[in-house]
């Protein structure tokens, strides 16, 4: 061998120092360049921090001080995988129904509250396990140090006591003596949970999901045809349709059997929108309401309204409440002070009126999840048309559940349409803090004496107004009820008075 051959040799089987803690651990590993000059491309081992963080999902304030909501319906069970803006629950104040994303990426692994439940604002609604890789710094941070502290954690990581760097023939003595991990010992990727559907992963309106518990029937038993499989009416429809089939297939038993079942008594919690609808009736209780009816001829209005509606498609055509609407609007311009809230808050030793601006009518609703009161907002610029188009909007946004806060606030007067349903005459309750509401009956077909003495038909209703005594007298509620029966009885009259 010649001199240079047993040089060679004794450099590859030198024996190599190498930093005496594990190679194969968790932390970084840099290689400090060693006195012989090398020319080899070197390389650099580094390793990341894997952490899984369980963070509680706190349910956000939705405004308008609410302070707590009912839980619809949930789209996720514990061990669901969920992306960010992926859809977790819904909710119902007793303003609306929202529904809640997920501002992370991860698996829930704990759902705080069972459908129906009232969640509390700012309290955790489920528990997410994040996944991610993060620095030490992130680390300090979550385990909850200062920025201080992430700042001094992060050179400890990147600048470990010794480092060491090998260039390429350096590599082969290293491996040498450190034994690679098996195959066998490889670390697998740990399997994703998947989405569950069913019950959890329904999605429906609160209509549909009101007729699915009055057919005491399953949401994950309906297939739904709707986008992103929502269930819409056809598909329960569908449903029971195919069931009465079934069952007329089937063999007829040979006897009925009569069973009897014992009936029981059952405790059910008040809805969010119960729960709102008695607190404010239970400060209602508290005004001395003022009642005040009459009857109101509808058969001038009705010959003009059939006018109006002989080129109308059917959806578009003119009741007679965007009428009855905009005649209170008028008489509100001349009595003021109906149109008014009372502060008895802010000096209960001195209350005041606060005299509105806008006339904001609400008007109440019927939905299949309460009565609701959407407002329709600057009643006084809009013309019959115009509060027709905004009715029908906001009755089918209460229909459908998606009425927003928005549409919920903000009412100086109120009208109760008692009289779509049924109904003669109501007692209505005024709504806090505002000082009258009024209730209108159905109209009916009535015999009544003519300008001549001859018996005629005509179609009247019974308007009953309620009002805050201690603010309203009697009288002015009765010149307001006067002027608006005799804007609807002379209804042409009140119409060239509109700008």
């Amino acid at each position: 061998m010649n001199p240079m051959s047993r040089e060679a040799a004794r450099l590859f089987c030198r024996p190599v120092t190498v930093n005496r803690a594990p190679i194969a651990g968790p932390t970084n590993h840099h290689f400090k360049r060693t006195a012989l000059p090398r020319h080899e491309q070197r390389r650099d081992f580094r390793g990341t921090n894997r952490l899984k963080v369980v963070k509680p999902y706190l349910l956000a304030d939705i405004g308008e001080g609410i302070t707590e909501c009912q839980v619809i319906q949930w789209f996720v069970k514990p061990g669901a995988r969920v992306e960010q803006f992926d859809p977790i629950c819904e909710v119902q104040s007793d303003k609306a129904s929202v529904e809640i994303t997920s501002r992370f990426d991860g698996v829930i692994k704990k759902l705080y509250y069972d459908a129906d439940d009232m969640a509390k604002v700012g309290k955790p609604l489920v528990d997410i396990d994040i996944q991610s890789e993060i620095s030490a710094a992130d680390e300090a941070l979550l385990k909850g140090g200062s920025e201080q502290q992430a700042d001094n954690e992060a050179p400890k990581q990147a600048e470990p006591e010794q480092d060491l760097e090998v260039g390429k023939n350096d590599t082969k003595a290293v491996t040498e003596d450190v034994p690679l991990p098996q195959t066998s010992q490889t670390v697998q990727p740990e399997p994703q949970p998947q989405r569950i559907p069913g019950k959890h992963a329904s999605l429906a309106t609160p209509a549909v999901r009101h007729m699915i518990k009055d057919l005491k029937l399953k949401i994950e038993d309906i297939e739904g045809s709707g986008r992103d499989g929502r269930v819409l009416k056809e598909d329960i429809q569908k449903y029971v349709q195919r069931a009465k089939e079934n069952l007329g297939s089937s063999t007829a038993p040979s006897a009925p059997v009569m069973v009897t079942k014992e009936v029981e008594d059952q405790t059910k919690p008040l809805t969010a929108i119960q729960s709102a609808m008695f607190k404010q009736m239970t400060r209602s209780l508290s005004i001395p309401h003022f009642l005040y009816t009459d009857n109101v001829d509808f058969t001038a209005l009705n010959v003009l309204r059939k006018k109006f509606n002989v080129h109308k498609d059917k959806a578009d055509r003119l009741t007679t409440f965007p009428f009855i609407i905009k005649a209170v609007s008028l008489a509100l311009q001349e009595f003021p002070l109906l149109n008014a809230h009372l502060d008895t808050t802010t000096n209960p030793d001195k209350p005041q009126l606060l005299i509105k601006g806008s006339q904001n009518i609400g008007v109440a609703v019927d939905s299949p999840s309460g009565l609701l009161v959407p407002v329709i907002r600057d009643v006084q610029n809009r013309s019959i048309e115009s509060i027709a188009a905004e009715l029908s909007r906001l009755s089918t946004l209460a229909r459908n559940g998606k009425l927003t806060s928005a549409d919920l606030s903000g009412a100086t007067f109120t009208l109760s349409n008692i009289g779509s349903i049924g109904g003669t005459a109501v007692s209505p309750v005024i709504v806090t803090p505002q000082v009258g509401i009024l209730g209108i009956g159905r109209a009916r077909a009535v015999p009544a004496f003519g300008e001549n003495g001859e018996i005629v038909k005509k179609e009247e209703c019974v308007f009953s107004w309620s009002a805050d005594h201690r603010v309203i007298d009697g009288a002015m509620a009765a010149r307001c009820a006067e002027a608006v029966r005799k804007n609807l009885e002379n209804i042409e009259s009140m119409l060239v008075r509109l700008r």
